[in-house]
């Protein structure tokens, strides 16, 4: 009798341990995204090259929306504090119609190769950039890059040249990348999904895909946003192939008993709940720098998140309404402070030519309602109820914590859900919008991050 009791508590053990361990790899999620019933015949694998190309008659209707705009008078001395100031966008509307160059932004857009291969029935659009040059004896390291909203895949223009070419800035040429940065399905010139439940599993599985066809089978993972939480189901899925894992936003979405106590008390016994003097200063009083920062800057996510066609369809209309819509999230996200400036602060980190292309990439596309669902396929179950909000992530992992970004995750809170963290850095300046803000700060992350992981593995690999 004491045998079987043996055996069996020995089997429950077994079960536990491999079950357990089991469920810390997150299901690759096959689905199938296009229009109709999927067919029989095998999925066109081929890669195609892609060109941005505007007709004359598109550019000619959205000049003549720009002509018939209506603008509402701003309340005197608001500022950005009730959304776009429509002062100021007269002014971005002005500079549209009679100074921005599309033709010039499409040549700039252009400039990088850009391609689109079928994955789960849908067109799936990316950069897909090499290095200008590569040392004898060196191999350039596979980097994803996937963007957020309401950003798109330019959004890394900027830094492209400073992770496949270094060394021509500075930054040297031990480690040289190729970059892909594919518009996430919905987004700029990826094909929408046509039927309901895409989400980030289903996006990170579909990129997972995309980095197996382009013939990598290890790859480091960046990105913010909602590139954030796709590159973090990509680690939970495929551990074994991505190298590392970096990031430039956070996001916690299971917080426990410990969590609420270092918010009660994290500002008095810092070292108690492992805050750090800059977590403490980005984070309290709390009630000024979480709460009610969630309660006046997420609005857009609620009405996303339940009823996205509503507000979408209107601004699919309206090049004015849609640039209101997103300037005013590269305002406040960029700095808070942003809020109390009259043109919103928008030009004191980015032209307006560089505003004005990620806007037209919406608008040309026609993407906004289908970015917009991503939301509500997010998050219509609820916050903490998925199976990847509960998993751990296990493969190495970086946070870049940019100043500005709009709430702060503390290293004491990410190490719960990333338990890998090799690297996690204050950022000096920058904001939500990094590799556009600070593409120079947030590329040097990436090398130094790359650095520490790769002379890791190096040792490991000695000591075997």
């Amino acid at each position: 009798m004491l045998l079987e009791v043996f055996l069996l508590l020995g089997t429950l053990l077994i079960y536990f341990f491999f079950s357990k361990k089991n469920e810390e790899t997150l299901p690759f999620k096959d689905g199938w995204w296009g229009r109709g019933q999927k067919p029989e015949t095998k999925e066109d694998s081929s890669v195609r090259p892609f060109k941005v190309e505007t007709a004359e008659e598109e550019l000619s209707d959205l000049f003549r929306r720009l002509d018939q705009a209506r603008f509402t008078e701003p309340l005197e001395n608001s500022c950005f504090h009730y959304g776009t100031n429509s002062v100021h966008l007269r002014k971005v509307v002005s500079y549209w119609k009679n100074q921005f160059n599309w033709k010039k932004q499409v040549e700039v857009l252009n400039k990088y190769p850009q391609f689109k291969t079928k994955i789960q029935g849908i067109d799936i659009h990316f950069v897909h950039v090499k290095p200008p040059h590569l040392p004898e004896g060196q191999a350039a390291k596979p980097l994803l890059m996937v963007h957020g909203w309401p950003g798109s895949f330019y959004e890394f223009y900027k830094i492209i040249p400073l992770l496949t070419d270094p060394a021509s800035h500075g930054l040297g040429d031990e480690h040289i990348f190729e970059v892909i940065c594919p518009s996430i399905p919905g987004y700029g010139f990826s094909e929408a999904p046509h039927k309901q439940d895409f989400n980030s599993v289903s996006a990170a599985s579909v990129f997972y895909e995309l980095m197996l066809r382009l013939g990598f089978n290890e790859f480091y993972t960046q990105g913010g946003d909602a590139g954030c939480v796709i590159c973090t189901n990509l680690a939970q899925i495929a551990p074994s192939h991505v190298k590392g894992l970096h990031l430039n936003m956070v996001l916690v979405s299971k917080l426990g008993l410990p969590h609420l106590l270092s918010i009660l008390l994290g500002r008095y016994f810092p070292g108690l709940f492992g805050f750090q003097d800059e977590d403490v200063r980005r984070m309290f009083p709390f009630l000024k720098k979480w709460l009610y920062k969630i309660l006046s800057e997420f609005g857009y996510a609620h009405i996303q998140a339940t009823k996205p066609d509503t507000v979408g369809c209107g601004l699919n209309d309206s090049p004015v309404g849609l640039a209101a819509y997103i300037l005013e999230k590269f305002s406040s996200w960029t700095d808070m402070e942003f809020r109390n400036l009259e043109d919103g602060g928008l030009e004191r980190k980015f032209s307006l030519d560089d505003l004005l292309t990620n806007i037209m990439i919406y608008w040309v596309s026609g993407c906004i309602v289908s970015s917009m669902r991503f939301y509500k396929e997010n998050l219509q179950k609820g916050i903490g109820t998925q199976k990847h909000e509960k998993l751990t992530v296990q493969v190495p992992t970086g946070i870049a914590a940019f100043p500005n970004e709009i709430l702060h995750i503390p290293q004491a809170w990410a190490k719960k859900k990333y338990t890998n963290i090799v690297s996690f850095h204050f950022m000096p300046r920058g904001g939500h919008f990094a590799a556009l803000e600070e593409p120079e700060l947030l590329a040097k992350d990436i090398l130094q991050f790359v650095d520490k992981v790769e002379k890791e593995q190096l040792w490991k690999k000695k000591g075997e």
